[in-house]
């Protein structure tokens, strides 16, 4: 198992190696989910072999996949081409997160619980005084989180590959194996790397936006973002500002349909903005960004620059066959806040778990039907949450002055407390009647404003 070297920073202690199933490291554990295992009555019994299933990539998706299939005695192999992965994400985790996927603190670089909304007027909207004293959002670096989670899949007995997967060869009859070729980089071969193939019975495409797994069974296209972020080290003096504080930035000027954000690593920030409708202006949007939180970054050096498409929604096709996507290859990030880790790792994981319970812990073949139980059950689990955060998002996303009228919601208690009881805990938090008549009238009134407000600057643009 390679180990992770982390920077030390005042705050929180020294990360830890990688800790084996038994280890004692403090977590927000929870108690391991528990599924019936059942296979299809026509679904044959595999003779001397356990089933063999292939996930390529190794980000969220592909780490969590691959540990529960190992677990259950599925015969896995994760292949993944950059191990030392640093895709650009604000890096913000739910809190639930921290328990359901037995997440070590020490790999958590900050517990942000406060952030402040700030509209194109510059107007800053303080948010986390709903926050009960446990509750935080996790900040991650993903060169962190992904490793931690690959190795712990090693550890479980998922064979981690470090290959460029290429393409596949699709099985002719039902019970062929898939030939997935692919470029191996073991130290051994050199830069090029060799050319190699592998037979499974199952494949998993945890490969992200640009899914070459979603090339080869026709998933379709989808509208993508361009993400765009900074890495800036800043004066320990300023840091402090940001010790538990993230900020999000909103306005024409630093994207025209998503937002801005500074949020606190380790011993830096990460300052960033993402558009679907203007990819060629991100840098411009960047530097607006920057120049939005210039005097609490003053001084700041830059230390790393990342850019990476982000999907807008799912793929017309997540399923062909015993061949299934996961994470952002399936489409699966937020519009309105973005967030894409959490559903990336759980969609893996229920991925996986189809696979465990259809094929008898590896014991029998599986089919389409198989896995088609995993998106039956995502869809009815979280296709209500992406359709409201589109919704969000066309409403409030829209003009400056609608913008303006989103943080002035923001500053309602009420809104605060269902958005983040939604948020850390991934369930749709109960509302009050009362508030909710309340809200919506207040929303009503927002967007009234909002829209006069626009009518007078196109006047004054005429």
């Amino acid at each position: 198992m390679s180990s992770i070297a982390f920077k030390p920073f005042h705050g929180l202690r020294r990360s830890s190696a990688v800790p084996s199933p038994t280890s004692t490291t403090t977590t927000l554990s929870k108690p391991a989910v528990k599924f019936h295992v059942s296979a299809a009555k026509t679904s044959p019994k595999l003779s001397n072999r356990n089933l063999r299933v292939a996930i390529i990539g190794g980000g969220p998706a592909g780490g969590s996949a691959a540990e529960t299939l190992a677990k259950a005695g599925i015969e896995t192999f994760l292949i993944e081409r950059k191990l030392d992965n640093c895709k650009p994400c604000g890096g913000a985790i739910p809190l639930c997160m921290v328990g359901e996927f037995d997440l070590p603190l020490d790999i958590i670089d900050r517990r942000v619980t406060k952030m402040k909304m700030i509209s194109p007027s510059n107007i800053a909207v303080d948010i986390g005084q709903t926050l009960k004293p446990h509750e935080y959002i996790g900040m991650v670096r993903r060169e962190v989180l992904d490793a931690y989670l690959r190795d712990r899949a090693k550890e479980n007995g998922a064979n981690v590959i470090n290959g460029l997967f290429l393409k596949m060869d699709m099985p002719k009859h039902w019970d062929e194996p898939y030939v997935l070729h692919y470029t191996e980089y073991d130290g051994k071969k050199g830069a090029m790397g060799a050319k190699a193939t592998l037979e499974v019975d199952a494949v998993i495409g945890a490969d992200g936006a640009n899914s070459r797994v979603a090339k080869a069974i026709n998933a379709g296209d989808y509208d993508y973002a361009i993400a765009f972020q900074e890495r800036i080290k800043i004066p320990d003096d300023k840091m402090v500002y940001y010790e538990n504080l993230a900020e999000m930035y909103v306005g024409d000027d630093v994207s025209p349909d998503f937002y801005g954000w500074v949020f606190p690593k380790c011993d830096h920030v990460a300052v960033g903005t993402g558009t679907v409708t203007h990819k060629n202006d991100i840098k411009k949007f960047q530097l607006a960004t920057r120049n939005r939180a210039k005097d609490k970054i003053l001084g700041g050096k830059i230390i790393r620059v990342e850019a990476h498409p982000i999907p807008e929604h799912p793929r017309p096709r997540r399923l062909s066959g015993r061949v299934a996507l996961v994470g952002d290859a399936a489409g699966y990030v937020t519009k309105c806040s973005g967030e894409g880790i959490y559903f990336a790792a759980k969609s893996g994981r229920m991925c996986a778990e189809a696979i465990v319970e259809g094929s008898q812990n590896g014991k029998k073949m599986v089919d389409e039907g198989d896995l088609r139980k995993y998106l039956e059950k995502w869809d009815k689990k979280y296709w209500p949450t992406y359709k409201v955060l589109d919704v969000l998002q066309k409403v409030f996303y829209r003009s400056n002055p609608a913008r303006e009228a989103f943080v002035e919601m923001c500053a309602d208690e009420y809104v605060q407390k269902m958005t983040f009881d939604s948020y850390l805990y991934k369930t749709v938090a109960p509302g009050n009647p009362l508030e909710d008549l309340k809200l919506a009238v207040n929303t009503i009134g927002s967007l009234v404003r909002a829209n006069a407000l626009r009518k007078e600057m196109e006047k004054l643009n005429v």
